[in-house]
């Protein structure tokens, strides 16, 4: 069984095609890159697999629930880290976590012991009394993940999660959020930067809507940069 399927995906915005019969599945405990250009389609991508949005054309299926059909099982498996922040900043990081813990329908001792979990896979025990406004971006952002991880999921979703953090935060999380693929998540990672992406991670190119490919960085590059070779098949940047 995949960890996610994603199976003749197509959206629109009117006349404005978004995506356009996009496929792909990922196996458990990988990582993989879906890399694009800014207006790729990645968050639109990203709406359907946390059913923000719907579409009937194509299916989505997580650990082998169909996210139309059983959405409450399929969503379960997922956790989220969106582009733009969802953190109460005056709550503490313990607060926030236990808030978002109550949603999933933990509490008590399972809460806190799932509570502490996540925050020491990011390293972030020692921060759980501070408010999140006290936080660097770097810290926020390592919450946010650690919230993700909350409820357990089989599948963690990051839609470009390093925007707006310094080189050494973006490196920092891109490292945090590889090992918990090596420890045996599978990780769909949204980006348009390529040194964000390591030489074992798959790849899944998207441009214009459509996959371009869906291969292993290393073999995507060829033996070269893959910066180049990302230019090379859609015609834009992929450096920061």
């Amino acid at each position: 069984m995949k960890a996610l399927s994603v199976r003749n995906v197509s959206y629109r915005f009117g006349a404005k095609v978004a995506l356009d019969d996009v496929s792909f599945d990922l196996e458990v405990g990988r990582f993989a890159a879906l890399l694009g250009p800014n207006g790729a389609g990645k968050s639109t991508l990203f709406a359907l697999l946390t059913r923000l949005l719907v579409t009937r054309q194509g299916q989505i299926f997580v650990a082998g629930f169909d996210v139309r059909a059983a959405p409450r099982a399929a969503l379960a498996r997922i956790g989220v880290v969106f582009q733009q922040s969802t953190l109460d900043l005056d709550m503490t990081v313990a607060r926030n976590l236990s808030y978002f813990a109550a949603l999933q329908g933990l509490s008590g001792a399972a809460a806190q012991a799932s509570i502490d979990a996540a925050l020491d896979r990011l390293d972030m025990r020692e921060r759980a009394g501070e408010t999140v406004r006290a936080l660097n971006g770097g810290h926020r952002r390592r919450m946010e993940i650690a919230r993700a991880l909350v409820h357990g999921p089989e599948v963690l979703l990051l839609d470009e999660p390093t925007v707006g953090l310094d080189t050494a935060s973006r490196r920092a999380i891109t490292a945090h959020v590889h090992d918990l693929a090596e420890d045996g998540l599978t990780v769909l990672w949204a980006t348009h930067l390529v040194d964000e992406i390591r030489p074992t991670d798959d790849v899944v190119v998207l441009h214009k809507g459509r996959v371009l490919t869906h291969q292993p960085a290393a073999e995507i590059a060829c033996s070269g940069d893959l910066g180049d070779a990302f230019i090379a098949m859609t015609g834009e940047g992929g450096r920061q």
